[in-house]
């Protein structure tokens, strides 16, 4: 069973992209997420409920945040988790989160970031050279 979750948190690796048998593009990451408060009593920042989530994407995507993403980079992730759970050699049981991602962006919140269009995005040339053109669509 799976559940659709967002996330907001940090890569703790490079992206690693591998390809199917098929030449598919995967790419899997992990981002860990947070909550970061002040201790009245230290005055430091401290962070509680650290959670690591083990996360794929495919296709265009995949490509786009190998090229895009590095360790530490600030993201947002919105997919579909789910507990794998598995036994290891010695016969203790494992869990982990994994979240297959359907959607995944840059964290605004702390850095700012510079975005290019891909000009193969559109056949239209016109479009790829200016892409947010004035006229309707339709």
């Amino acid at each position: 069973m799976s559940t659709s979750v967002t996330l907001r948190g940090n890569l703790t690796r490079d992206p690693e992209i591998r390809y199917s048998n098929a030449g598919k593009p995967v790419v899997t990451f992990t981002v860990v997420t947070s909550r970061r408060f002040k201790n009245d009593t230290t005055g430091e920042w401290e962070d509680r409920d650290v959670s690591f989530w083990n996360c794929a994407t495919f296709g265009q995507l995949a490509e786009n945040a190998a090229e895009s993403l590095a360790k530490g980079t600030g993201v947002i992730v919105q997919g579909n988790a789910a507990q794998q759970e598995w036994e290891t050699k010695e016969g203790e049981k494992r869990r982990s989160l994994k979240v297959t991602v359907d959607d995944l962006a840059v964290s605004l919140r702390w850095h700012p970031a510079k975005v290019a269009r891909s000009a193969e995005r559109s056949k239209d040339p016109e479009r790829a050279e200016n892409p947010f053109r004035d006229e309707a669509p339709f």
